[in-house]
């Protein structure tokens, strides 16, 4: 019989070193994801500041933000949407 199977502590110590290293893994994980959060609120808070400052100059950020989600998408797309919005304005007899 191996060690293990006769000695009850011997398999507590090998499930108490296999928790504390996942426990150390999930703790890194934990960490890292509340860095990346802590990043991401920065970058929002610098983007707000852009658009404040966009403002500032005159710009209408509305339109700005209309025009970074255009810039994102395919101009296929964007081209497909625009000739729907445009039939349905003239059915409406909005154009």
């Amino acid at each position: 019989m191996s060690d293990s199977a006769t000695n009850p502590e011997s398999q507590d110590a090998i499930g108490d070193a296999t928790y504390r290293v996942t426990a150390n893994e999930l703790r890194q994980f934990v960490e890292r994801i509340e860095r990346l959060d802590a990043e991401k609120k920065d970058l929002a808070e610098q983007q707000k500041e852009v658009m404040a400052e966009a403002k500032s100059r005159g710009y209408d950020t509305k339109v700005l933000r209309k025009i970074i989600a255009l810039r994102k998408r395919e101009a296929d797309d964007i081209a497909e949407e625009e000739a729907v919005l445009e039939m349905y304005k003239e059915a409406l007899g909005m154009s």
